[in-house]
């Protein structure tokens, strides 16, 4: 049976909501990233059989498409954008993954990019020609029914918050331990491997290089985290210290089979050997991983003691800890390189930055197996499992 392996993976560094992506589109440093990614294995675009890259949030369009052509991929190279929301670049590993063992192709390109500073305004048409009521500009996306529920993210945190019984204190310190471990990470150069500097011109209109995150904030404290004003509702707990961030950034990883890795002498980082996705109530979003992982434990005869790391996504501290009363995680194995409440979370783009990140922990640690796993808004969640 064909295996599917990660050879290369790379991101951009991390920009904060108008930060220093803010005048790039998507597809430019997208392309950036999967150029830099194939050229790390010395594979030419014509080689490659199809790019699958996760995108949200551009208005429409191909991004995928468009981006492989920014990374200079020649005309004969497909591409295919998909929207699963925060599970999108994920999934695009995981659609990867499955093509490839299917034989359906020997070379392909995952990961994903988004720019939530540059989202468009989506505007609904005249209900008739010529009327004189002015459109209705679209300030959310829906996700769901109304009849359902519709609920921003944040409120969707609350009530987990209100469902498991989540303390403020309880977010706080996982909070400060998403930032500690980040900040311990950057410390020890693990994140260096893995960040491609991005050129953007600075406030003098001089070509300057965006190399480090902007999200993470090293001198978080405990107090300084309990001085924040709840953000989604009155009396609430849920705060921009224990959520996480409106980023910008991109991810991509070449992926290929175990024969085509061993015929160009290529060391895989991880192998791709499962995944699952399950849907739930869209009102407590959050706790999408819950089902996703249990799915994939039941095909993989597996328990979460099997694990060795795991990474997910911290949406919302008050979401990993309602996943946590459910799947009792050994935080240990959790996160051990900080989270999306350190780094940020561009939508599409965090599952590939995720997986990267777990494989290249992987190997470092040389461990066998790994877990990465988001919620996704609109009520679903994702699980997807590396070896080595």
């Amino acid at each position: 049976m064909r295996e599917a392996i990660i050879v290369s993976g790379v991101r951009t560094p991390i920009a904060r909501l108008g930060g220093a992506l803010k005048d790039l589109h998507p597809s430019i440093y997208g392309g950036l990233v999967m150029k830099e990614a194939l050229d790390r294995v010395q594979i030419h675009g014509e080689e490659v059989d199809d790019v699958i890259l996760g995108n949200c949030l551009a208005g429409g369009g191909n991004v995928a498409r468009l981006t492989a052509l920014e990374a200079g991929l020649p005309m004969s190279v497909a591409g295919l954008t998909i929207d699963r929301q925060c599970g999108s670049g994920i999934n695009s590993v995981a659609l990867a993954a499955d093509t490839i063992i299917a034989g359906n192709g020997k070379i392909l390109i995952a990961g994903g990019t988004e720019s939530m500073t540059r989202t468009p305004y989506l505007m609904e048409p005249p209900s008739k020609p010529f009327d004189r009521v002015p459109p209705r500009l679209i300030g959310k996306r829906r996700l769901s029914p109304e009849q359902i529920g519709d609920p921003p993210m944040g409120i969707t945190a609350e009530n987990l918050v209100t469902q498991y019984k989540i303390s403020r204190e309880e977010q706080d310190q996982f909070a400060l331990r998403s930032q500690e471990n980040m900040k311990h990470a950057v410390e020890n150069g693990r994140y260096e491997e893995q960040i491609v500097p991005v050129p953007v011109k600075n406030k003098k209109g001089e070509t300057v290089l965006f190399e480090k995150d902007e999200h993470p904030r090293p001198d978080t404290t405990i107090d300084g985290l309990g001085k924040l004003r709840p953000v989604f509702k009155e009396g609430g707990k849920v705060t921009a210290g224990n959520s996480s961030g409106v980023n910008d950034g991109a991810s991509a990883l070449v992926m290929m089979s175990d024969k085509e890795a061993e015929r160009r002498g290529l060391e895989p980082l991880a192998r791709v050997t499962s995944w699952a996705v399950a849907g739930v109530d869209p009102n407590i979003m959050g706790i999408g991983p819950v089902p996703s992982t249990q799915k994939l434990l039941r095909k993989t005869g597996l328990n979460l003691d099997d694990f060795d790391l795991i990474e997910i996504n911290e949406a919302f501290a008050a979401q990993v800890l309602a996943c946590d009363r459910e799947l009792h995680f050994d935080w240990e194995k959790v996160n051990v390189n900080g989270g999306a409440i350190a780094h940020g979370h561009p939508i599409a783009a965090t599952g590939g930055m995720l997986v990267m990140k777990l494989a290249y922990e992987m190997k470092r640690r040389n461990v066998k197996r790994g877990l990465v796993t988001a919620c996704i808004g609109g009520g679903q969640g994702i699980a997807l499992m590396l070896e080595r």
